[in-house]
Protein backbone atom coordinates (compact mmCIF):
# COMPACT_ATOMS: atom_id res chain seq x y z
CA UNK A 1 0.00 0.00 0.00
CA UNK A 2 1.64 3.40 -1.03
CA UNK A 3 1.88 5.75 1.73
CA UNK A 4 1.34 9.64 1.44
CA UNK A 5 3.22 12.60 3.81
CA UNK A 6 2.31 15.94 4.78
CA UNK A 7 5.85 17.14 4.66
CA UNK A 8 4.64 20.24 6.71
CA UNK A 9 3.39 18.64 10.18
CA UNK A 10 4.93 15.11 9.44
CA UNK A 11 5.91 15.26 13.15
CA UNK A 12 3.16 16.28 14.74
CA UNK A 13 2.40 14.52 18.12
CA UNK A 14 6.26 13.69 18.48
CA UNK A 15 8.14 14.31 21.16
CA UNK A 16 12.08 15.65 20.40
CA UNK A 17 15.15 16.38 22.61
CA UNK A 18 18.09 18.07 20.81
CA UNK A 19 21.50 17.73 22.85
CA UNK A 20 23.44 21.13 22.27
CA UNK A 21 20.24 22.70 20.60
CA UNK A 22 20.89 26.14 21.76
CA UNK A 23 23.19 27.07 18.98
CA UNK A 24 24.70 26.34 15.63
CA UNK A 25 23.73 22.96 14.34
CA UNK A 26 21.58 21.87 17.34
CA UNK A 27 19.66 24.66 17.02
CA UNK A 28 19.21 24.72 13.69
CA UNK A 29 17.68 21.27 13.86
CA UNK A 30 15.43 21.93 17.32
CA UNK A 31 13.78 24.59 14.54
CA UNK A 32 13.22 22.20 11.94
CA UNK A 33 11.68 19.83 14.00
CA UNK A 34 9.47 22.47 15.26
CA UNK A 35 8.37 23.18 11.73
CA UNK A 36 7.22 19.78 11.15
CA UNK A 37 4.92 19.68 13.99
CA UNK A 38 7.23 18.11 16.58
CA UNK A 39 7.20 19.20 20.28
CA UNK A 40 10.97 19.76 20.86
CA UNK A 41 13.06 19.60 24.00
CA UNK A 42 16.86 21.37 24.16
CA UNK A 43 19.50 20.47 26.69
CA UNK A 44 22.64 22.70 27.08
CA UNK A 45 24.69 23.99 29.99
CA UNK A 46 23.37 27.38 29.73
CA UNK A 47 20.05 28.95 28.19
CA UNK A 48 20.54 30.50 24.53
CA UNK A 49 20.96 34.06 24.51
CA UNK A 50 18.14 34.43 22.71
CA UNK A 51 14.77 32.65 23.55
CA UNK A 52 12.40 30.61 21.78
CA UNK A 53 9.30 29.94 23.46
CA UNK A 54 8.75 27.17 21.08
CA UNK A 55 11.64 25.47 22.14
CA UNK A 56 11.44 23.69 25.45
CA UNK A 57 14.75 24.21 27.39
CA UNK A 58 16.60 22.23 30.22
CA UNK A 59 19.69 22.67 31.65
CA UNK A 60 22.03 19.70 31.42
CA UNK A 61 25.59 18.92 32.15
CA UNK A 62 25.72 15.76 29.95
CA UNK A 63 29.67 14.74 31.03
CA UNK A 64 28.59 12.96 33.90
CA UNK A 65 26.12 10.17 34.43
CA UNK A 66 24.56 12.04 36.56
CA UNK A 67 23.64 15.22 34.69
CA UNK A 68 22.73 12.22 31.44
CA UNK A 69 20.50 10.66 34.20
CA UNK A 70 18.99 13.82 35.20
CA UNK A 71 17.99 14.75 31.84
CA UNK A 72 16.35 11.73 31.41
CA UNK A 73 14.35 11.73 34.18
CA UNK A 74 12.93 15.39 33.65
CA UNK A 75 12.22 15.05 30.22
CA UNK A 76 10.09 11.76 31.35
CA UNK A 77 8.78 12.90 33.95
CA UNK A 78 7.34 16.43 32.23
CA UNK A 79 6.46 14.51 28.91
CA UNK A 80 5.61 10.78 29.53
CA UNK A 81 7.82 9.87 26.34
CA UNK A 82 10.50 10.85 24.06
CA UNK A 83 9.88 9.73 20.16
CA UNK A 84 13.18 11.32 18.54
CA UNK A 85 16.44 11.97 20.06
CA UNK A 86 19.44 13.84 18.39
CA UNK A 87 22.57 13.31 19.79
CA UNK A 88 24.02 16.20 18.95
CA UNK A 89 26.23 17.66 21.70
CA UNK A 90 30.11 17.38 20.78
CA UNK A 91 33.10 19.06 22.22
CA UNK A 92 36.70 19.76 20.98
CA UNK A 93 38.50 21.90 23.45
CA UNK A 94 41.80 19.84 23.45
CA UNK A 95 45.25 21.41 22.81
CA UNK A 96 47.05 20.93 19.27
CA UNK A 97 50.14 19.65 19.12
CA UNK A 98 49.58 15.54 18.47
CA UNK A 99 49.84 12.72 20.92
CA UNK A 100 51.86 14.54 23.50
CA UNK A 101 50.16 17.30 24.30
CA UNK A 102 47.40 15.55 25.70
CA UNK A 103 46.74 14.52 29.17
CA UNK A 104 44.47 11.60 30.33
CA UNK A 105 42.24 14.46 31.49
CA UNK A 106 41.95 15.48 27.83
CA UNK A 107 41.01 12.21 26.75
CA UNK A 108 38.52 11.42 29.38
CA UNK A 109 36.73 14.83 28.87
CA UNK A 110 36.47 14.28 25.26
CA UNK A 111 35.20 10.76 25.58
CA UNK A 112 32.91 12.11 28.03
CA UNK A 113 31.46 14.48 25.68
CA UNK A 114 31.05 12.95 22.69
CA UNK A 115 30.53 9.16 22.97
CA UNK A 116 29.21 8.52 26.61
CA UNK A 117 27.56 11.38 26.50
CA UNK A 118 24.97 9.72 23.82
CA UNK A 119 25.69 6.30 25.33
CA UNK A 120 24.11 7.26 28.52
CA UNK A 121 21.64 9.00 26.88
CA UNK A 122 20.68 6.29 24.39
CA UNK A 123 20.14 3.82 27.88
CA UNK A 124 18.13 6.23 29.62
CA UNK A 125 15.38 6.91 26.61
CA UNK A 126 15.19 3.41 24.79
CA UNK A 127 13.79 1.24 27.34
CA UNK A 128 10.59 3.36 26.36
CA UNK A 129 10.84 3.08 22.82
CA UNK A 130 11.24 -0.63 22.48
CA UNK A 131 8.02 -0.71 24.57
CA UNK A 132 6.20 1.08 21.84
CA UNK A 133 8.18 -0.27 19.00
CA UNK A 134 8.95 3.22 17.95
CA UNK A 135 11.43 5.41 17.94
CA UNK A 136 14.51 7.53 15.49
CA UNK A 137 18.24 7.92 18.00
CA UNK A 138 20.66 10.35 15.49
CA UNK A 139 24.07 10.51 16.93
CA UNK A 140 25.37 13.51 15.03
CA UNK A 141 29.41 12.51 14.33
CA UNK A 142 31.65 14.24 12.35
CA UNK A 143 33.69 13.25 8.86
CA UNK A 144 36.75 13.09 11.45
CA UNK A 145 35.70 9.94 12.82
CA UNK A 146 36.87 9.12 9.03
CA UNK A 147 39.38 11.59 8.42
CA UNK A 148 41.26 12.43 11.75
CA UNK A 149 43.25 15.36 11.83
CA UNK A 150 46.17 14.30 14.27
CA UNK A 151 47.85 17.65 15.28
CA UNK A 152 44.73 19.43 15.97
CA UNK A 153 41.67 17.35 17.38
CA UNK A 154 43.39 13.91 17.75
CA UNK A 155 40.65 12.67 20.75
CA UNK A 156 37.75 14.16 18.95
CA UNK A 157 38.14 12.83 16.13
CA UNK A 158 39.01 9.21 17.73
CA UNK A 159 35.27 9.56 19.82
CA UNK A 160 33.19 10.36 16.66
CA UNK A 161 34.86 7.42 14.89
CA UNK A 162 34.06 5.15 18.34
CA UNK A 163 30.21 6.84 17.89
CA UNK A 164 30.30 5.27 14.61
CA UNK A 165 30.98 1.86 15.62
CA UNK A 166 28.94 2.37 18.33
CA UNK A 167 25.57 3.66 16.20
CA UNK A 168 26.18 0.77 13.64
CA UNK A 169 26.19 -1.88 16.34
CA UNK A 170 23.18 -0.02 18.37
CA UNK A 171 21.18 -0.26 15.40
CA UNK A 172 21.97 -4.08 14.72
CA UNK A 173 20.54 -4.47 18.21
CA UNK A 174 17.31 -2.29 18.08
CA UNK A 175 15.96 -2.11 14.99
CA UNK A 176 14.29 -5.28 15.05
CA UNK A 177 12.95 -3.91 17.90
CA UNK A 178 10.92 -0.93 15.88
CA UNK A 179 13.79 1.58 16.79
CA UNK A 180 15.74 3.17 13.79
CA UNK A 181 19.41 4.64 14.32
CA UNK A 182 21.35 6.73 12.37
CA UNK A 183 24.33 8.87 11.94
CA UNK A 184 24.88 11.98 10.61
CA UNK A 185 28.57 12.98 9.77
CA UNK A 186 28.95 16.60 8.67
CA UNK A 187 31.76 18.39 7.45
CA UNK A 188 32.97 21.99 8.80
CA UNK A 189 30.31 23.86 9.20
CA UNK A 190 29.82 27.77 9.41
CA UNK A 191 28.78 28.18 12.94
CA UNK A 192 29.11 31.32 15.24
CA UNK A 193 32.11 29.16 17.36
CA UNK A 194 33.68 28.73 13.53
CA UNK A 195 33.53 32.22 12.92
CA UNK A 196 35.26 33.20 15.68
CA UNK A 197 37.56 30.96 15.48
CA UNK A 198 38.95 31.71 12.38
CA UNK A 199 39.01 35.35 13.78
CA UNK A 200 41.49 33.84 16.22
CA UNK A 201 43.36 32.43 13.30
CA UNK A 202 43.74 35.26 11.63
CA UNK A 203 44.64 37.55 14.68
CA UNK A 204 47.15 34.84 15.98
CA UNK A 205 48.79 34.31 11.94
CA UNK A 206 48.59 37.84 11.03
CA UNK A 207 46.21 36.99 8.31
CA UNK A 208 42.91 37.70 6.72
CA UNK A 209 39.58 35.91 7.84
CA UNK A 210 39.41 34.91 4.32
CA UNK A 211 43.02 33.88 4.58
CA UNK A 212 41.96 31.98 7.73
CA UNK A 213 39.38 29.99 5.66
CA UNK A 214 41.00 28.79 2.86
CA UNK A 215 44.05 27.50 5.60
CA UNK A 216 41.13 24.97 7.43
CA UNK A 217 40.18 24.25 3.96
CA UNK A 218 43.29 23.01 2.74
CA UNK A 219 44.09 21.48 6.17
CA UNK A 220 40.95 19.19 5.36
CA UNK A 221 42.04 18.46 1.59
CA UNK A 222 39.76 21.36 0.46
CA UNK A 223 36.08 21.51 0.28
CA UNK A 224 34.75 20.58 -3.65
CA UNK A 225 31.51 22.57 -2.84
CA UNK A 226 33.79 25.55 -2.20
CA UNK A 227 32.74 26.58 1.45
CA UNK A 228 31.32 24.91 4.78
CA UNK A 229 28.15 23.86 5.32
CA UNK A 230 24.94 26.41 6.99
CA UNK A 231 23.68 24.79 10.17
CA UNK A 232 20.22 24.97 8.51
CA UNK A 233 21.40 22.40 5.37
CA UNK A 234 22.88 20.25 8.22
CA UNK A 235 19.30 20.38 10.12
CA UNK A 236 17.26 19.58 6.62
CA UNK A 237 19.21 16.09 6.27
CA UNK A 238 18.51 15.39 9.99
CA UNK A 239 14.68 16.56 9.91
CA UNK A 240 14.49 14.29 6.46
CA UNK A 241 15.66 11.47 8.65
CA UNK A 242 13.96 11.75 11.68
CA UNK A 243 10.52 11.59 9.53
CA UNK A 244 8.59 8.96 8.06
CA UNK A 245 9.44 9.26 4.77
CA UNK A 246 13.03 7.91 5.70
CA UNK A 247 11.13 5.19 7.51
CA UNK A 248 13.27 2.24 6.06
CA UNK A 249 16.77 4.24 6.77
CA UNK A 250 18.96 2.75 9.63
CA UNK A 251 22.23 1.76 10.37
CA UNK A 252 23.31 3.99 8.50
CA UNK A 253 25.74 6.73 8.78
CA UNK A 254 25.30 9.74 6.39
CA UNK A 255 27.84 12.32 5.27
CA UNK A 256 27.21 16.04 4.49
CA UNK A 257 30.76 17.89 4.14
CA UNK A 258 30.16 19.45 0.61
CA UNK A 259 32.55 16.66 -0.69
CA UNK A 260 35.58 17.06 1.38
CA UNK A 261 36.17 13.50 2.17
CA UNK A 262 38.18 12.07 -1.02
CA UNK A 263 37.04 8.25 -0.89
CA UNK A 264 34.36 6.80 -1.57
CA UNK A 265 32.08 6.06 2.21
Amino acid sequence: MEQTFNFNNELSGKIALVTGGTKGAGKAIAERLVQAGATVIISARNAAETENSELHFIAAYLSTAEGANKLVGKVLSAYGRLDILINNLGSSTTPAGGFNALSDGDWESTLQANLLAPVRLDRGFLPQMIDRKDGVIIHIASIQGKLPLYDSTLPYAASKAALLNYSKSLSNEVTPKGIRVLAVSPGWINTSASVAWLGEIARNSKISVDEAQKGVMDALGGIPYGRPAEPSEVAELVGFLVSPRANYLTGTNYIIDGGTVPTIS
